[in-house]
């Protein structure tokens, strides 16, 4: 399966907000009234990061920047 560049934008932009909310969530201030935190909002926070770096790369190379590292002799 192919990702096209509309995709590849949407499932980017998608990943970085995700990314900040995680982000937002993991770094408020603990409530002791409601407990522990059931959900790993900093590893949600990790996840949503590598999949936007990933679309990032693609989307790059959809417009024609190689990522590919240089041939050694």
């Amino acid at each position: 399966m192919e990702l096209s560049l509309t995709l590849t934008v949407i499932l980017a932009s998608a990943s970085a907000i995700l990314t900040a909310f995680f982000g937002y969530m993991g770094a408020r201030p603990l409530d002791i009234r409601k407990g522990p935190r059931m959900v790993p909002w900093r590893f949600l926070m990790i996840l949503a990061f590598t999949v936007s770096l990933f679309m990032v790369v693609h989307l790059l190379n959809l417009l024609g920047i190689q990522t590919k590292p240089p041939e050694r002799y």
